[in-house]
């Protein structure tokens, strides 16, 4: 397909790249968050409750999605594919941190902070790449735009529920204590 707008290339990199920025700042810092504010039960959907690497997954969910909120005047008209360029770099990223951070632990035997935090920057940084690349590229089926949207929606769903009735799977369980979902 052809180029749906005249894509402003330097805007969409200067987002994205600012993007990355603010989704590494953001989200490191919703990793103290739910500790900070007493265990609000609030704050709880948004920030990491526990150790596991569910909840490590909203670090970047979202600080993404407030992102794509903040980016959409800005850029809609600026750039194609949009909604299909925030939620499929947004999904990318906490779908890599689950397959690098299970890869190396299966090959260490043991997780190491540093690789965690080396994965959750790449993580961000593959995310923004990806949204940079829709965005500048060839204009996508417009019904994949209209549904993009949903995935977002879908898994912030799944993040407050999930925080609420975590099921009884490796992916939820704080590694610490061998809870599942908020302390008690």
């Amino acid at each position: 397909m052809r180029s749906g707008v005249d894509v402003d290339t330097r805007a969409a990199i200067a987002w994205e790249v600012l993007g990355f920025f603010f989704i590494l700042g953001i989200g490191s810092a919703l990793h103290f968050v739910f500790a900070w504010s007493g265990n609000s039960p609030l704050v709880a959907p948004f920030a990491a409750v526990n150790e596991s690497v569910w909840e490590h997954l909203k670090l970047v969910f979202w600080p993404a999605a407030l992102w794509t909120l903040l980016e959409r005047a800005p850029l809609k008209t600026r750039v194609n594919n949009f909604w299909l360029a925030r939620a499929l770099g947004t999904l990318l990223m906490p779908v890599l941190i689950v397959a690098l951070f299970y890869f190396y632990v299966f090959l260490l035997g043991e997780h190491v902070l540093f690789l965690n935090m080396t994965i959750f920057v790449l993580a961000v940084f593959a995310g923004q790449y990806v949204s940079y690349r829709l965005f500048t590229g060839d204009e996508r089926s417009p019904l994949a735009n209209r549904v993009a949207p949903a995935i977002l929606v879908a898994l912030a769903a799944l993040f407050v529920v999930f925080t609420f009735l975590p099921p009884a799977a490796g992916i939820f369980r704080d590694g610490p204590t061998g809870t599942y979902g908020i302390p008690k």
